[in-house]
Order: structure tokens, then sequence, then C-alpha cells
């Protein structure tokens, strides 16, 4: 058996639940009565979902129609970024238009909080190593480990924290 114990802390989201919620809320905003005759619309821009209504609440209902369609299919909201400020829509011509992304991997901040998290609050003994866009976390004892995987899902981290490659 190996003498020390891994497991490594992503932020992973299956593109095609993402691809999937977004096209039922597609469908649900060409049907809902409420959405009729306002412009409403949701669609991929590049990278990025786009979300255009004819004024700004409508733009935010659109919003909560997406947010519950990602919910249903098990993708966190952390992992859907509307801006630092929260959702603003942004009026162009006579329309209002939010964008949103999808935020994967660990951000350089969000890896750096949660290392820091694992030494203050977590068992000695663990340490840290920031590899890429993900965290590996090794210890002697797989209980530490354990320990450390329910601290990081009890804290209040701003991203989706999944853990693979539990050696």
């Amino acid at each position: 058996m190996a003498s020390e114990a891994s497991f490594d802390v992503v932020s992973k989201v299956d593109r095609q639940e993402v691809d999937n919620a977004l096209n039922q809320a597609s469908k649900e905003i060409a049907q809902r009565y409420d959405f009729k005759g306002v412009g409403a619309s949701i669609a991929w821009s590049g990278e990025k979902i786009l979300m255009i209504a004819n004024s700004s609440e409508r733009v935010l209902a659109v919003l909560d129609v997406f947010e519950t369609k990602l919910i249903r299919r098990g993708i966190s909201l952390k992992s859907l970024d509307t801006g630092e400020d929260g959702p603003e829509p942004k009026p162009s011509g006579k329309e209002y238009r939010l964008e949103a992304l999808i935020k994967e991997g660990l951000s350089s901040e969000t890896a750096k909080k949660v290392a820091k998290i694992v030494r203050d609050e977590g068992p000695k003994g663990i340490k840290t190593q920031i590899q890429g866009d993900e965290l590996r976390v090794t210890g002697k004892s797989r209980d530490d480990l354990q320990t450390v995987i329910a601290l990081l899902k009890g804290s209040d981290v701003d991203a989706d924290l999944q853990f693979t490659n539990y050696r």
C-alpha cells in the first residue's frame, strides 16, 4: 500500500448537460404565454450564453428559467457566472441583454483560498499543491483526507468543488 494517500479538487461541468438545459429553457420560453411578444430568447454566443428580451425583468425571468433547468440537470449554480455584481441586464437598442459564462476549472484565487482553508482548519500533516486548474491534497491517513473533504463540502467557496483521483 502507498505511504501517502491523495485526491484532487477540481471544478468541472458537463457541457452536454448545460446544452440540454439551455435547449429545454429555449423551448419553454418559446411556449410560455408570459414570454409571448417580448422577444425573449436564450442561446449560445461563442462560449457565453446570451439572454435577450425587451425589458430587464423579462431577461431576469429568462435567467430564472435557465437556472431552474440547470438545477434539474444536477448542475450547480456556482458554475454559472453572470457578473461580479450579480445579474444586471444591459440595454442594447430596444432590447436588454444578459451574458452568462459557465466557469470551469479552479481559478488561482479559488485554489489559493481552498489551500488556505485546508492549512488553517484541516488536520496537521496535510499538504496541498496547485497543479494548473486543480488542487492536489496529500496526507498519510485516509481518515484525514476524508476530514478535509467534509471540511471543503461545508465551506463557502464560490466554485462547484468535486473530488477525484482518490488514492
